[in-house]
């Protein structure tokens, strides 16, 4: 069976199910797991599906999926941009961590970093770099999201608003076609656009599946970024917005 007739069938299973596998598909279908892994790479290329550590769920443009799911999904896409991003923070300045799988990953690339002050409301964030002892934490208060570690709400705003950050490093769950940064939780992005505000330079961290996402909250544009690090070159239009923007874009081998 080609993939052009898998692709319908795999995507009434997912519907019926809410999730896939791909030992489960392989079976199935009688192909190898290498061939399904294609077929759900193309899914998610085409928005069509999300994939998740094993498989596949159906996108969501009003929820989030899984922190852990989020965690295991990508994770060398990941961890390049989070080196290429650590490689632009020098020694001696303060950072902002915020919330996300790849801002994480970013603190485990600076732990070798010496004399940082770091303000996170990323409980996650703030365990990782407690083994740097040239760094100083300092963790934002506010409401716990126990899902992710993360700390939202107008306590954590009042918080990031005492401080003057020379680089903010943030994530999002989408980036649509316009431009425009999107999350999932309303305080969230309050939280966010309070980093943005008190922030001398903005970098994002996205890996390339945020492109074929949605979500429905706006956090900023990418007009509003000084750079964007990503494992793969943004749609043509939003290169040549960014372009426009003086935002740089920095893409992982």
């Amino acid at each position: 069976m080609s993939q052009t007739f898998r692709h319908p069938e795999i995507l009434e299973i997912a519907r019926k199910d809410g999730k896939v596998t791909v030992e489960g598909l392989a079976a199935h279908f009688g192909v190898t797991l290498q061939t399904i892994r294609r077929d759900l790479t193309d899914l998610a290329e085409a928005g069509r599906l999300e994939r998740v550590h094993g498989g596949a769920i159906l996108p969501s443009g009003t929820s989030n999926i899984g922190y852990e799911e989020r965690r295991a999904f990508n994770e060398d896409a990941k961890r390049a941009i989070a080196r290429a991003c650590a490689a632009e923070i020098p020694n001696g300045i303060s950072v902002f961590l915020n919330i996300g799988t790849t801002t994480e990953a970013v603190a485990q690339e600076l732990l070798h970093h010496e004399d940082l002050m770091v303000v996170t409301n990323n409980m996650n964030v703030a365990n990782i770099l407690a083994a740097n002892h040239e760094c100083e934490i300092i963790v934002t208060g506010g409401q716990l999201r126990r899902a992710d570690g993360g700390l939202v709400g107008t306590l954590a705003a009042g918080t990031i608003r005492q401080f003057k950050f020379d680089i903010a490093v943030i994530g999002c769950s989408a980036l649509d076609h316009e431009g425009d940064l999107l999350d999932f939780d309303i305080q969230e992005v309050s939280v966010s656009q309070t980093i943005l505000h008190q922030s001398r330079r903005t970098f994002l961290v996205a890996d390339h599946t945020k492109f074929a996402r949605s979500a429905p909250a706006r956090i900023a544009s990418l007009a509003d970024v000084d750079v964007v690090f990503t494992n793969k070159a943004l749609p043509a239009n939003l290169s040549t917005a960014c372009s426009a923007w003086k935002t740089q874009v920095i893409c992982t081998p």
